[in-house]
């Protein structure tokens, strides 16, 4: 072999292997769900409503504003889908064994639509829901977003609530 040859590809190789150890390289399906998803336990809610909404804006929302904290009626995100939609997203940052239960949705549920002016909404948890929450959001229109679903989202492998 020539050594010019061997210069390219040892270059190639080092470019490569910098780009993996540093993240540039683009995520691969198949990512842990379970380190996905212990990242999101890990957050305070706070940074939990931040990643929602950053999670919109890299699936093309716009005008994405966290709006969470008191007095905010139950949105914690609200953005406008690719497609003009507004979508009003409330997270919901639990422990793996506490659900989602109805009255949390029943909350939401007053305000997303005549509060808010949802054309979509949203409930996205780090767990799961109750029979009587998916109930009620089934009734009222209001996707559910559990937390096999949220790390589908985050991880490219599912799509985004608002489709």
């Amino acid at each position: 072999m020539d050594i010019p040859f061997l210069l390219v590809l040892a270059a190639a190789a080092i470019l490569f292997t910098r780009a993996h150890l540093r993240g540039t390289a683009r995520p691969r399906t198949g990512t842990n769900w379970l380190t996905q998803a212990a990242r999101y336990h890990a957050m305070n809610p706070v940074q939990f409503e931040h990643a929602i909404a950053a999670l919109c804006e890299r699936d093309g929302c716009r005008a994405v504003r966290v709006v969470g904290g008191a007095g905010d009626l139950g949105a914690d995100v609200i953005a406008t889908t690719p497609d003009g939609r507004r979508i009003v997203i409330q997270c919901k940052r639990y422990a793996p064994r506490m659900k989602v239960g109805s009255p949390d949705l029943q909350r939401f549920g007053g305000t997303c639509y005549s509060v808010h002016r949802a054309q979509v909404a949203a409930v996205v948890t780090t767990s799961t829901f109750t029979e009587p929450a998916v109930g009620y959001g089934v009734r009222q229109g209001i996707r559910l977003v559990d937390s096999s679903a949220l790390t589908r989202w985050a991880t490219r492998t599912g799509p985004p609530p608002w489709t």
